[in-house]
């Protein structure tokens, strides 16, 4: 199979093709089409119904297409779903935990359940523990964990035995400020790796942190693929601007024919205006002599770009 602008599906971790899934007669998908490369953290992006998390339960094999093609590591889910399940590490939203045995045995059991050698399970679970920030609760029983801690433990679990792929579905959910600061640097780390990573989020500031490139689906199908750097060149976001003098920032943007709004403690908001278009009113406010103390944008691009997907919506 090979993808779109005609590199082989190699290069890719996941490569979705024309996938169709109806339950009854709702369409969760209709004709979705992505691809995930190796190296690199790829986010799926789209509103409640998008079909997102239809869509990864069948790369994690759990879940049969009506039609379309799908390889994860080179692999069909349908034809071959333990060769996908060697390579793939799945995360999904919620998951059952074995609550009675302990930390330790719970990582030691999906190494088995792997068929990982025996010898080596013990560095791979403390490795993991040491990860996660979990070590000092490696002999204690999973039900003493909070949500946050069972969630870093799922991300273990996915990882115990190196996947070239990773499938997470709102993996930052229940996570402290900390943790989902962690995590961004562990799924960075593994994309450093080689690993392919698909995640799925609503948390779009962290995202755009984290990946890569995004894909938007809508509707289950796609509406877009984008690296992070084409994002940042197309969209329009929304700033705030703040001056020593109010007065002054006022009357300079009027001069430029900039309709500003909110002139509160917090400054002054500009509308909806490309990079390049701030780049050039900032230096303009500056060389014309308004003493400008902070200027930056509301938002990010991606919720600039996932709320022009959804503004029909409203």
């Amino acid at each position: 199979m090979a993808s779109e602008n005609g590199q082989e599906s190699a290069e890719f971790g996941v490569v979705v093709h024309d996938v169709w899934r109806h339950f009854g007669s709702v369409p969760a998908l209709s004709g979705v089409s992505i691809s995930a490369p190796y190296g690199q953290v790829t986010a799926l992006v789209g509103p409640n119904g998008a079909g997102k998390t239809t869509l990864l339960l069948i790369l994690a094999s759990l879940l049969r297409p009506d039609r379309g093609e799908v390889r994860v590591a080179g692999a069909d889910p349908v034809a071959d779903p333990f060769g996908v399940r060697s390579q793939m590490g799945w995360m999904p939203d919620s998951f059952g935990v074995y609550d009675q045995l302990t930390v330790y045995e719970y990582l030691g059991f999906f190494a088995d359940a792997y068929r990982m050698k025996r010898a080596s399970v013990p560095s791979r679970v403390a490795e993991l523990l040491t990860l996660i920030h979990l070590s000092e609760f490696a002999y204690q029983p999973v039900h003493v964990l909070s949500r946050g801690q069972k969630q870093r433990l799922a991300l273990a679990r996915a990882l115990i035995h190196r996947p070239r792929v990773l499938l997470l579905d709102e993996p930052a959910s229940g996570l402290d400020p900390r943790s989902r600061v962690e995590l961004r640097d562990i799924l960075r780390g593994l994309a450093a790796e080689g690993a392919a990573v698909l995640v799925s989020s609503h948390i779009l500031t962290e995202l755009e942190e984290i990946a890569d490139r995004v894909v938007l689906v809508d509707r289950g199908r796609t509406a877009g693929e984008h690296t992070m750097n084409e994002l940042a060149a197309q969209a329009r976001t929304a700033y705030r601007v703040r001056a020593t003098d109010p007065a002054v920032l006022a009357s300079a943007l009027q001069s430029r024919g900039v309709q500003a709004t909110g002139g509160n403690g917090t400054g002054t908001e500009l509308p909806p205006m490309s990079e390049d278009e701030a780049a050039d009113l900032l230096a303009g406010l500056v060389g014309g002599g308004v003493r400008v103390v902070a200027f930056e944008p509301l938002g990010s691009n991606l919720e600039s770009v996932y709320m022009a997907m959804t503004e029909e919506r409203r």
